[in-house]
């Protein structure tokens, strides 16, 4: 069975989309967005409500603390279980979310070394850059994967620990181990609708109004209630957008409306980088919101989509 793809920018509708198409066609929603996984974080991820919902099971929202330590490789697997049991029911899987590089890796169902699930190399790894400092581990890289090293700056963090990583899992150079995983097939196949606007500031004002729409809701008292909960202010999931700025205002180190703008600034940067990214995906059907959002145009050209790749 393949799976049926809404992807896109934030603010762009696909939750509304998402339902829809699961209502046509029988089936189930599984998120696929690295924030809304977290519990007692919906307004500032615009988790979808109840009403939203309408009636349609969500899976993979709301499902771990704030507090874990979530990682890409657990959500592929955590998902995809979602997806075998929507599947062993005879429902039709219907994935919707903006998070590409989760989007990929459940669908791949590869190419994360294992102990990607519970982080423990990357914690040591990264208590070795705080005490031992970025030079020495970039020395390290150098003589354990010295093609991976050539190629990155000595203060590129991120992707010297993941290189390091990587080899200390498998034992493999970060381009063995790609090569490795690009030969396996992928897990699922599927049918991937994008959504975007055809102008991109009717986006931003789009982006815009649905940061004032959280506000509204209670964004700023969403995040007391982390924080009285007992959810440490430095925990990755408080550095999600909205989170961090609202922090700071509570902090007293900005105003509310310096919050506001600050939130709205990075959603809209947010929102860039993810078109970026998935558009480097050529297999992405695109449908783009006119002036208006004509949802039955939108929910007509899906399913056409759909009718052509044997989905119905």
């Amino acid at each position: 069975m393949k799976l049926v793809c809404v992807v896109g920018p934030t603010g762009c509708g696909k939750t509304r989309l998402g339902v829809e198409l699961a209502k046509q066609l029988g089936g189930e929603v599984v998120s696929c967005d690295s924030m809304q996984i977290y519990r007692g974080m919906v307004i500032g991820t615009a988790a979808p409500t109840e009403e939203e919902m309408q009636g349609v099971p969500h899976h993979m929202v709301g499902v771990v603390s704030p507090e874990e330590n979530y990682s890409v490789a657990r959500y592929a697997d955590d998902a995809a279980k979602c997806v075998d049991d929507i599947i062993a029911r005879g429902k039709q899987p219907v994935v919707v979310g903006g998070t590409g590089l989760y989007l990929n890796a459940l669908l791949a169902g590869h190419g994360f070394a294992r102990g990607d699930k519970d982080g423990r190399y990357r914690a040591e790894l990264e208590a070795r850059w705080e005490s031992e400092g970025g030079d020495a581990l970039y020395a390290e890289l150098a003589r354990l994967d010295p093609e991976t090293a050539r190629v990155l700056h000595p203060n590129d963090r991120k992707r010297i620990l993941r290189a390091l990583e990587v080899y200390y899992e498998t034992g493999k150079t970060m381009a063995q181990h790609n090569a490795e995983t690009k030969r396996i097939p992928p897990r699922y196949d599927s049918v991937r609708i994008g959504l975007a606007y055809e102008d991109r500031e009717q986006m931003k004002r789009a982006i815009d109004a649905r940061v004032d729409e959280m506000v509204e809701a209670g964004l700023f008292d969403e995040v007391r209630a982390l924080l009285a909960s007992g959810v440490p202010r430095d925990v990755t999931a408080l550095q999600a957008i909205g989170y961090k700025e609202a922090l700071a205002y509570l902090d007293g180190a900005s105003t509310r409306g310096e919050a506001i703008d600050e939130i709205k600034l990075r959603s809209r940067q947010y929102a860039k980088r993810q078109l970026t990214w998935l558009r480097r995906d050529t297999g992405i059907h695109w449908y783009y919101w006119k002036k208006t959002r004509d949802l039955a145009e939108c929910l007509a050209f899906s399913t056409e989509i759909l009718r052509q790749y044997g989905v119905s």
